[in-house]
């Protein structure tokens, strides 16, 4: 295969890529019309684990079942918590908001990085660090174009799961940098899926199902979130990055927020010039730091 059909793959997967997780936040407003968030967060988590399930199987002799506990923590902070908060969250904020606000995430890692594994901070990371918690906070405060008051607060949340996505990103380099990247996504969501399936069931969602007239658009919505933008995504981002390198699938970063824009723009959102100029204060601190 010649460098420029390489080249033209790759593209297409980060184009891809970039589509299937910024229709997550979409996918998550359609899915809150029948379902509370927590019963959300649990299907996510548990329709998630169990699609990795045969990951599991077929890996079981290269899975380091001794570190449990890690992947347990890498999975509380990569997949458990931030599916809850993001459901919460967009209770009161726009699908649109959401998605630019995630584009924190390279932020925090490089903070976590920096403060609980020494990689060390250079001005122009420090300069895209500011940068970027200028653009959240603009989002937050002034982002709406709407009477809602609760919205920092709610847009807070967002920011605790990019903080959450940072911390299991740290911990995936500090602890399993020897370990198959598949198999870490499926043992650490398999860790949390299954408490979470319990937790469902605790729940009316059979009766949500059966009663709620839009249960079902609500429940597909859901799937394909766990599906698409959880499962194929993570297979997806992996073979990019094994086929170029993580400083070129990281920059999903870039294309993500724009397709929530759109997908915002289509459900009549409001979306302004505020939007905007936040998102850029956000990706151009994310160039700075990959730059620095």
């Amino acid at each position: 295969m010649s460098d420029n059909k390489v080249d033209r793959t790759a593209w297409f997967l980060l184009i891809g890529l970039s589509l299937i997780w910024g229709c997550s936040f979409i996918l998550i407003k359609k899915a809150l019309i029948a379902f509370s968030p927590y019963q959300l967060g649990a299907l996510r988590l548990g329709i998630s684990s169990l699609a990795f399930t045969p990951v599991i199987l077929i890996y079981r002799k290269e899975i380091p079942w001794n570190r449990l506990g890690t992947f347990f923590m890498v999975g509380l902070t990569g997949s458990g918590i931030p599916a809850f908060l993001f459901f919460i969250a967009q209770t009161k904020v726009n699908s649109s908001i959401a998605g630019v606000l995630n584009s924190m995430t390279p932020i925090w890692t490089l903070i976590l990085g920096g403060l609980l594994f020494k990689t060390g901070f250079s001005k122009l990371k420090i300069a895209g660090v500011l940068l970027g918690f200028v653009g959240a906070v603009s989002l937050m405060w002034k982002g709406s174009g709407q009477d809602m008051s609760n919205q920092p607060l709610y847009g807070l949340l967002i920011l605790l799961a990019t903080l959450c996505y940072g911390t299991s990103v740290n911990l995936v380099q500090y602890f399993f940098s020897g370990v198959r990247p598949l198999i870490i996504s499926a043992v650490s969501f398999f860790t949390v899926g299954i408490p979470a399936i319990i937790y469902l069931l605790t729940t009316d969602v059979f009766s949500i199902v059966q009663n709620h007239p839009d249960a079902m658009y609500s429940l597909a919505s859901v799937t394909a979130l766990s599906i698409f933008g959880t499962v194929i995504a993570s297979v997806v981002f992996y073979h990019l990055v094994q086929k170029t390198n993580a400083v070129f699938g990281s920059t999903t970063t870039y294309f993500m927020p724009i397709v929530a824009l759109a997908w915002g723009f289509l459900d009549k959102e409001y979306i302004g010039l505020q939007h905007l100029f936040s998102m850029m204060l956000i990706l151009s601190g994310v160039y700075l730091i990959k730059k620095g």
